[in-house]
Parts: structure tokens; sequence; C-alpha cells
């Protein structure tokens, strides 16, 4: 079974895909999804396929495993976003801010660490503004360029 852009099923799923990050810091398993959406797990690797061809989502090479959706992250970073008790990985500097708008939160903190020195970075996001420590954030990887190497990117 091959799903298209225009199957509002795969964007349903996507959404799915996104509130269960939110509410498990974990992406869900394609048994879930297949379970959620009553679909068989072929049906469900499908959709899941067709979101990654849509750079919606990216997955494990060779398998129907949810690696990323921007801005989450389903294995461990170096850009850790905590919010309101609930620890998520980023994907960047950049997506840990995205989670934090993501989630809705107006506090939160993310914790990484500088790559010139190796030093602990924490930024503190509260009442909904980033409070300025002085810390810059480099996105190395143009975005046109992103998918050329996701994991790296």
């Amino acid at each position: 079974m091959k799903f298209t852009p225009d199957d509002p099923l795969i964007w349903s799923i996507r959404t799915f895909i996104y509130e269960h990050f939110v509410a498990t810091t974990e992406a869900p398993t394609v048994l879930i999804i297949a379970d959620r959406f009553a679909l068989t797990v072929d049906e469900a690797t499908a959709v899941l396929t067709a979101l990654h061809e849509q750079h919606a989502l990216f997955l494990e090479a060779e398998r129907p495993v949810i690696r990323i959706a921007n801005p989450f992250s389903a294995v461990p970073t170096d850009f850790v976003t905590e919010v309101a008790g609930k620890r998520y990985w980023a994907n960047c500097a950049w997506d840990s801010l995205g989670i934090i708008v993501a989630t809705g939160a107006r506090s939160a903190s993310v914790d990484a660490h500088c790559t010139g020195d190796d030093q602990p970075l924490r930024v503190v996001v509260a009442n909904g503004e980033v409070v300025d420590n002085g810390a810059l954030a480099h996105v190395l990887v143009p975005f046109r360029h992103w998918y050329d190497d996701m994991v790296f990117t």
C-alpha cells in the first residue's frame, strides 16, 4: 500500500505523532500507530514511509522507526529541553527552542554544551522570553542541505 501526500490520514497520523511526543517525550512505535488508527503494521509502515518521503519526519535507515519529528528527537542528543518536569531531546539548539513552542510552554530550560570549548550551557526561557546569557547558536548546515544527512545536521 502506498499513501500519497493528499491523503488526509497521513497528516492525522503526523498530528498524533506530535501529540504523542508532547505527552510522553517519546516517538510512538509503528505498533502504537497501527493500533490507534486501526491499521495493519504494513499500512502504518506505509504511512511513516510517506511522511518520511515528504520530509514531515525522518525514519531510521531501513526500519520504520521514527528518529526525528522536528523539533523532537527520538534518540538521545546533546540538546535537552526541560518543560514542566519533562525532558525532551532536540536535534539542535534551534529545535530546543522549537520544543518549547511545540509544547506551548512559557517557561523552560535547555541544557547543551558549547561546541567551541565543550563547557555546559544552559538557556532559560521565562514568561515566553529567552533570558539573555550572551550565548549564540550557530547553524552549521544551510537549511537547503538539512535532508542531505539529517542525522549529521
